[in-house]
């Protein structure tokens, strides 16, 4: 039986050839998987996972959706707009202050989410928190259906299982046969579901195609055992997955390198990446390219263009030709 779905996005999202991207850097043919095109406010990738959590909650009889994150949280923005649409109640915790306001914690509110803040900066307090907030719910009578942050358990990675096969679909349309997927990497959801999406494909018309994540929020053992654990959940098998460390200064801290790709994908396709996850993913593409790799490179965008809370035409210049020849990110080979 077919897991519980509840509908946001508009699918399949393109999977377009970044055209201009090639002639300015170097390298070779660069396709965009389009998910910042998949209709549901700026969710991005989150709108994928989303379908499958709401689903679950509703069929289970939840009331009110609960999660948390940070103030820039694409997740909880997505998901108080989901449960919007679904007509379910939202709890969001925010780590960090009140104020300022983050353009994201102003579009959960506009959604009719009853936000929290905790008033410290660890967004890891917030994985007992989430929980406990559930428990408070369930005592006065609710219905919660707690969601960790950025939706990263085994049915919201379901999203991206589906994503897989239908990027197959793609690259065998357009006869393109890549060398490398690359994905931003922040909770593990999504990269768990490529991965996990790449084994149930093996052997059909998708390929065995190589994956890498490129992680922005947390170390790469870390994230490696987050996603790991997420793939054994799906498959039954586990799987140690490439990640590159794109993290640059830290998480929410934009970084030489993804500046100068966010300009790079704004004057060539009109591309919108935002500092914290995007912009410092498409710079480890950027890399790859300018390193001599000669197969068709896959960037999948995944949207969420206010994390960073700012657009790449607005962000500053490099104050000097060195700055703009800062050590690039680590890239495959």
């Amino acid at each position: 039986m077919k897991p519980p779905r509840f509908r946001l996005a508009t699918l399949p999202t393109p999977l377009l050839p970044a055209t201009r991207v090639q002639p300015a850097v170097g390298g070779p043919p660069l396709w965009i998987k389009r998910d910042d095109l998949n209709g549901f406010g700026t969710a991005g990738n989150k709108a994928r996972a989303l379908e499958y959590l709401v689903g679950d909650a509703l069929a289970g009889g939840a009331d009110t959706l609960v999660t948390g994150g940070g103030p820039g949280s694409n997740f909880c923005a997505a998901a108080a707009a989901a449960a919007r649409a679904a007509g379910l109640g939202c709890r969001i915790l925010y780590a960090g202050p009140a104020k300022p306001r983050h353009p994201n914690v102003a579009a959960a509110q506009a959604a009719g989410a009853e936000v929290t803040f905790t008033g410290r900066p660890d967004r890891e307090e917030l994985d007992e928190a989430i929980p406990a907030l559930a428990a408070e719910l369930t005592e006065a009578g609710r219905r919660p259906y707690a969601m960790p942050r950025g939706g990263a358990t085994a049915v919201g990675a379901l999203g991206y299982v589906e994503a897989y096969r239908e990027l197959a679909n793609q690259l065998g349309d357009e006869a393109v046969e890549p060398g490398v997927i690359v994905v931003a990497t922040g909770s593990g959801g999504t990269l768990a579901g490529l991965l996990a999406g790449r084994r149930t494909e093996s052997g059909c018309r998708g390929g065995g195609w190589r994956i890498v994540g490129a992680t922005v929020s947390r170390p790469p053992a870390d994230i490696q055992d987050t996603v790991a654990g997420l793939v054994g959940a799906l498959v039954g098998i586990g799987e140690v997955p490439e990640i590159v460390d794109a993290r640059g200064p830290g998480f929410g801290v934009p970084s030489p390198e993804g500046e100068r790709a966010a300009r790079v994908g704004w004057a060539t396709e009109g591309l919108v990446l935002d500092s914290t996850y995007t912009a410092k993913a498409f710079a480890v593409v950027l890399d790859v390219m300018a390193s001599g790799y000669d197969h068709p490179i896959v960037f999948w965008h995944t949207g969420g263009g206010n994390a960073g809370g700012r657009h790449p035409a607005g962000r500053r210049r490099p104050a000097n030709d060195a700055e703009e020849r800062s050590t690039p990110c680590p890239t495959p080979t």
